[in-house]
């Protein structure tokens, strides 16, 4: 054979490529002749076959073509060829020079039984991307090239021997004369149709493609990839998608837990462990599929039981009602992008499952760690062909679809999970088709041909079950409010208004990675964090809920906290926090009693034993809080007071305030706190807003130890029950639990590259026990529910009429009243002279009496009837030049002040009262007050006060606001280089120009100053001079807190988070993805220096904003405000985001052993008595560890002692706090690093569970020193595992028998305890394991 070829650089590779990384490029082969042709007697042809071969991992990939075979050709005097004229097309993204194309010449001859005989003539190497020095010919002008054949079957490139370049090597040998003649060439053309063809497939241009338009030649031999045309695509919405596991969802997953766990546990050679296999998540994989590949990467969404979507579509389903719980039903709709009318198109669905297994230290499961490992598994897979049956587009088809399982070939290549046997029990329903009993899906398909977002794919979480209703501008009650506000469910669950979740970021460092010498993009993988998000207040907790006893309940309310009274003096109606709230807003607004008198009573707090904690903590608390408007609230220290004769975790421990001086207030016990809500602080229309502040939110308190200042917890009260309905007073008592977020990373925590998942988990502190009341009060004056109108009333600042307003003002000095005359008069003045506006008392008394004097001359003048002259007159001549001065400024004023008057004449004056990311829409009539035309423009010098141009949002507030004016489609004209938009005006016509004030800017000091700021919007004619001017008074209104967040981070690193909010859609009764549109959340902070950023989802998927924080240096805490908004008209979540950035001290310890670490504290410019405190105390110890005196400016060694009881990495807190004033002089962000000890021994014991009494064993531990020695003895589990001494001495070479006590266990179980033996310093010599099993 004879050939040549070329090479062409693909232009699209070089920074215009639409599909970065990819290449399209044809594979031209036109083979043109061939010497030594087999013989066969029936007459043989020859077949090409092409392949793809990596010569580096010497491997062939994708799929072989081959071509139709084809007869020979001979002539008299010329040598044989084989006219192939084959055109093959592919598209790669492995632009390297080891990726070589192989081509086969095979020859074909037919047996007598219908079958083939292949027989290998020769193949060569096709170098497609050839580097430098490759022993390809370099690229020319000729449109042609030709391979080299070799000897032999292509398997030959596969010898160890082989090396490259291959076509240099001793051990291919070629066949003289014969040549394969081709070309290759890019072939941009090939980009459109790359979504439906995989990568390294070769294809001829004949070969159908589903969703490429097929060649209309009848032959069809016609190339259909030279320029491809696609098949029209549309959107397909697959809508109320539900899957029906039989023989029920409970047993099918039971069955499956159990299969997994007996192949975990023949894995591991072990028997039962103990360990539970739990359900995290079930998802559904749906992508569409050509039959050839996935046009797009499967979109993956969470599958959960139909019972608590409350999806009425289950209603109208083939099922039971009752079998509503068996029902996995999807939350919202998937949109399917491409689907092309062609019967290859399938939709596939994939049904995985994720798991979470307790994992040990050493990688094994293990029932007693707290760490979980998480994997996926596919359980069942189908394919719908939505166009195998119907002749056009469907409209809307109710299908199903048998899901398919075992071993077998599927679209994505996975181990499936394999179809249940036969025989099974006459209780289970069978559902058999074709022999196999296979499970069915339910889908309701909608076709909708608007272009839809893709979903994205869902994170673990928890749904949460309370509502989240977004803010409006106009009245509150437009918005659909529950008409039972119920209370919090009995398990263990903080009453919240919202559930919001946040994502913690790893504790060691991330693995550095690899680097990829190719210079192309990489593709971003979609991420799913390893470990569960944190459950924050308002979901469930791991603790168990609180009941007290009816002693702890007497002993509670004997202690005599006064009582809650109505203004008639009776006691206020008691409530239950159990029962639902029945809220009509009409009847609060009409209540006579407009004045509301909010009491907050807090009157005990209940420890709860913590691990390595004094039975006593905490001794003293403050709580910090905010109640809608009002300023932040810090309270008083209150003491905690045991009941005499009772233990602190049996009886509440009541709350007794402490005075500065640190005695005890001797007046009533607890702490109350009362806040009076009146039309006198309310704004005008601002009583709706605060009750349905009542209505949805709740209150977030912090508890905080009062000695060192550390956080204890965080508590929620639902404020529903203090909207009084009518009643003159109520009061309810609710038992809070106080919850705090820790984090644990299991592992070595010597810095390996993998990254261990982080246990994430919630501890109960403690319960405070908390009274809120409601008393009303009347008022004076009426109610103020009324919506104020949002159009502005035309009136000037002297548009009163004449004589109805008295105007009289007493007579003030030029130089008092004009700064700019009186320094004019000062600069002029001579020296020696006194100057105007600085006169000593002596000059006021000389003009004192100047003006006595002169008053005495009139009197003698009205008795005599003439005056005398006097001695002397003097023309004072400093005087003169003054009042020539004033005289001359008065002249040069004169315009500017006139002009001043003008436009108060024109000016009319708005009052807003903003809140932060709160818009205040207004509407300004502007009126043409010429006889032609005008062509206004608008300017507002402050961007915070804006025209609002969009008709789309200027509708969206006047539906809000009910505002009643016309609203105009395209009134503002935006012309390029103007100061703001314009309007056309007719003569004498009047318009109504939108505005909005809003500031993302938290104003701080504007809050406690309340310091009003004046903005002015002029309205200006074609030939500059103002028509009318609005001047806005802003009034800052402090913003209400939904939620609280406190972080602590170390200094001069990024915070990155991620808070997770519930599903939008999520109130009592709507509908899952009801609104079928995609969901938009807008966020905002309040510091322009912190990033936070979200992406939008479909209705009910969850909701993550992003938040990166700058570190700075220590002890600084940077505050600030997120608002999240729909549609960025006023905030519906405003967060208060603490970050404590704190000084880090890295600490790399084993466990069991005492390892110190030195810190320098720095004395403060006073002398103080400061004492040190740990957050894990009965792991964490400081010397010195008792107050001591910090001398002023001073350095003082501080050593910290780390014990940890479990291998892996923490976060720990160190504060140094003054005893007198308890303020905070110091903080440390200790991050502990801890791997576990080498074991020496281990022993395992079996002891009974549920027994009263425990049991008493004892090991033996030899010396293995020639001198008597001491030894200290620890255990990680110290309730489970009690040592008859804690030290013991021994000889040298001899044994000692060491006693144990274990403690009894109420559960089943397996439990590892580690012994430690450690020296007198404290330092682990030897580490016994003890695996008990209680059965």
């Amino acid at each position: 054979m004879r050939g040549c070829g070329e090479l062409e650089p693909n232009p699209a590779a070089h920074g215009v490529n639409p599909h970065p990384g990819r290449d399209a490029s044809p594979l031209e082969g036109t083979p043109s002749g061939t010497r030594r042709a087999p013989q066969d007697p029936q007459g043989a042809r020859c077949q090409l076959r092409v392949s793809l071969f990596d010569v580096a991992r010497r491997h062939f990939f994708g799929r072989t073509w081959k071509g139709a075979p084809q007869p020979m050709r001979s002539s008299a005097g010329e040598p044989s060829t084989v006219p192939f004229n084959e055109v093959l097309y592919f598209h790669t993204s492995l632009r390297i020079p080891g990726v070589v194309a192989v081509v086969e010449v095979v020859s074909v001859a037919d047996k007598s039984d219908g079958s083939q005989h292949a027989l290998g003539c020769g193949f060569a190497i096709l170098r497609l991307f050839p580097g430098k020095g490759d022993p390809a010919e370099p690229p020319d002008s000729q449109p042609q090239r030709r391979l080299c054949v070799y000897q032999g079957t292509p398997r030959a490139l596969l010898h160890p021997a082989l090396q490259d370049p291959a076509e240099q090597s001793g051990l291919l040998k070629l066949l003289e004369g014969v040549y394969l003649h081709y070309s290759l060439q890019p072939h941009s053309p090939l980009q459109l149709v790359m979504a439906l063809l995989p990568q390294n497939t070769l294809v001829s241009g004949s070969e159908p493609i589903p969703g490429v338009v097929p060649s209309s030649d009848i032959t069809g031999k016609a190339d259909a990839l030279r320029k491809p045309r696609l098949l029209k695509t549309f959107t397909c919405s697959l809508d109320k998608l539900s899957i029906v596991l039989h023989p029920s969802l409970e047993k099918f997953e039971e069955e499956l837990l159990q299969l997994l766990n007996s192949d975990r546990l023949s894995q591991t050679n072990c028997g039962p462990d103990g360990g539970a296999l739990a359900v995290q998540e079930r998802r559904l994989h749906v992508a569409v599929h050509n039959g050839w590949g996935f046009l797009e990467r499967p979109q993956v969404v969470v599958l959960d039981p139909a019972h608590r979507l409350r999806n009425p579509f289950l209603s109208a389903c083939p099922v039971r009602s009752s079998s509503h719980s068996q029902v996995l039903a999807l939350r919202s709709h998937v949109q399917l992008k491409g689907l092309a009318h062609h019967p290859a198109f399938a939709v596939v669905f994939q049904l995985e499952y994720v798991f979470s297994a307790p994992v040990g230290r050493d990688g094994k499961p293990s029932t007693t760690s707290s760490s979980r490992m998480a994997f996926m598994q596919c359980v069942r897979w189908a394919a719908w062909s939505p166009f195998q049956e119907t002749d056009g587009v469907p409209e809307a088809l109710d299908v199903r679809v048998a899901l398919r399982g075992g071993a077998g070939p599927n679209p994505e290549g996975v181990m499936v999970y394999a179809v249940a046997p036969l025989g099974r029990s006459s209780t289970e329903v069978h559902v058999l088709i074709n022999g196999k009993r296979m499970e069915k899906l339910m889908a309701l398909l909608w076709l909708s041909f608007p272009c839809l977002p893709q979903l994205s794919i869902s994170q673990l979480a928890v749904t949460p079950r309370y509502p989240t209703i977004s803010h409006s501008v106009a009245s509150p009650w437009q918005q659909q409010l529950p008409p039972q506000l119920y209370p919090s469910p009995a398990s263990a669950e903080i009453p919240c208004a919202s559930g919001i979740a946040h994502l913690e970021v790893g504790l060691n460092r991330t693995p550095v990675q690899m680097a990829v010498p190719d210079e192309e993009p990489l593709q971003e993988l979609p991420f799913t964090p390893v470990h569960a998000p944190v459950i924050a207040l308002g979901t469930q907790t791991s603790g168990s809920p609180t009941y007290m006893s009816r002693s702890s309940m007497a002993h509670l309310y004997s202690a005599g906290f006064p009582d809650i009274l109505d203004y008639d003096g009776q006691v206020a109606e008691v409530l239950d926090p159990k029962e639902p709230v029945n809220f009509n807003p009409q009847k609060e607004e009409l209540d006579v009693l407009q004045s509301n008198k909010l009491i907050l009573q807090f009157l005990a707090f209940s420890r709860l034993p913590q691990e390595g904690m004094d039975p006593n903590w905490p001794k003293t608390v403050y709580f910090t809080f905010q109640v809608y408007r009002f300023p932040p609230v810090r309270t008083q220290r209150l003491l905690l007071v045991d009941a005499d004769g009772a233990p602190g975790d049996e009886y509440p421990c009541i709350l007794a305030a402490v005075n500065a001086d640190g005695t005890v207030d001797s007046g009533s016990p607890g702490l109350e706190l009362d806040y009076l809500v009146d039309p006198d602080f309310l704004k005008p229309g601002e009583l709706r807003w605060f009750l349905r502040y009542l209505a949805l939110h709740t209150l977030h308190i912090d508890v905080w130890d009062g000695d060192s200042l550390l956080l204890v917890g965080s508590a929620a009260a639902e404020l529903k029950h203090l909207l009084r309905q009518g009643r003159p007073a109520v009061q309810v008592t609710q038992d809070l639990e106080v919850i705090t977020t820790e984090y644990f990373q299991e592992g070595d925590g010597g810095g390996s590259g993998a990254l261990a998942p982080i246990d994430v988990f919630t501890t109960v502190k403690g319960t405070l026990h908390l009274r809120l009341g409601n008393v009303g009060e009347s008022c004076t004056l009426g109610p103020s529910a009324a919506v104020v109108s949002c159009v502005i009333t035309p009136c000037s600042l002297y548009s009163q009429p004449l004589g109805a307003v008295r105007r009289a003002c007493h007579a003030h000095r030029l130089v008092d009243i004009d700064a700019n005359l009186a320094s004019l008069l000062r600069s002029s003045a001579p020296r020696g002279h006194a100057r105007p506006g600085s006169e000593s008392e002596a000059e006021e008394d000389a003009a004192r009496r100047r003006k006595l004097a002169r008053m005495e001359a009139v009197r003698r003048y009205e008795e005599q009837g003439h005056v005398e002259a006097p001695p002397h007159i003097a023309v004072r001549s400093p005087q003169s030049r003054d009042l020539g001065l004033i005289e001359a400024y008065r002249e040069r004023s004169k315009v500017e002040s006139i002009t001043r008057m003008l436009s108060l004449a024109i000016t009319t004056r708005h009052r807003v009262y903003a809140a932060l990311g709160a818009a205040e829409f207004f509407e300004f009539p502007l009126k043409n007050p010429f006889n032609v035309q005008q062509t206004v423009t608008i300017e507002c010098e402050d961007p915070e006060l804006s025209v609002i141009v969009d008709s789309a949002e200027w509708r969206h507030f006047k539906d809000l606001t009910q505002t009643p004016t016309p609203l105009e489609e395209h009134m503002f004209h935006l012309k390029e280089g103007s100061a703001g938009p314009q309007v056309y005006l007719r003569p004498k016509e009047t318009v109504y120009v939108p505005l909005k004030y809003q500031t993302f800017t938290s104003p701080r000091a504007l809050q406690v100053n309340r310091t009003e700021n004046t903005l002015s919007v002029v309205f200006r004619a074609g030939d500059g001079k103002p028509v009318a001017i609005c001047q806005v008074d802003v009034e800052p209104t402090p913003h209400v807190i939904d939620q609280t967040f406190r972080f602590y981070h170390p200094e001069l690193t990024f915070l990155k988070k991620a808070i997770r909010l519930p599903p939008w859609d999520s109130v009592p009764g709507s509908t899952v993805g009801g609104t079928g549109r995609e969901q938009r959340i807008h966020v905002r902070c309040s510091d322009p220096n912190v990033i936070c950023d979200t992406k939008s989802v479909d209705p009910g998927e969850p909701q993550d904003v992003f938040l990166k924080v700058a570190g700075s240096q220590s002890p600084q805490i940077k505050k600030f405000f997120i608002l999240v908004d729909e549609r960025l008209a006023a905030p519906a979540q405003i967060w208060q985001v603490y970050v404590h950035f704190l000084q880090r001290v890295d600490i790399s310890c084993v466990t069991g052993q005492l390892t110190w670490q030195s810190l320098v504290l720095r004395g403060t410019r006073a002398l103080r008595k400061v004492k040190c405190h740990t957050s894990h105390p009965g792991e964490i110890q400081v010397d010195p560890a008792e107050v001591f005196a910090l001398p002023p400016n001073a350095v003082q060694d501080l050593r910290v002692g780390v014990r940890p009881r479990r291998a892996g990495a923490r976060f720990a807190y160190l504060n140094v706090a003054d005893v007198e004033r308890h303020q905070l002089v110091a903080s440390w962000l200790l991050c502990v690093s801890c791997r576990q000890p080498l074991i020496s021994k281990a022993f395992e014991i079996v002891l009974p569970a549920g027994g009263a009494k425990g049991s008493s064993k004892k090991i033996t531990y030899t010396n293995p020193y020639q001198n008597a020695r001491g030894f200290l003895l620890r255990t990680d589990h110290p309730e489970l595992l009690h040592f008859k001494e804690d030290s013991f001495q021994v000889g040298g070479g001899e044994t000692h028998s060491i006693g144990l006590r274990f403690a009894p266990s109420q559960s089943p179980g397996t439990e590892e305890i580690l012994v430690f033996i450690n020296n007198q310093d404290d330092k682990n010599e030897e580490t016994f394991c003890i695996r008990v099993r209680y059965r």
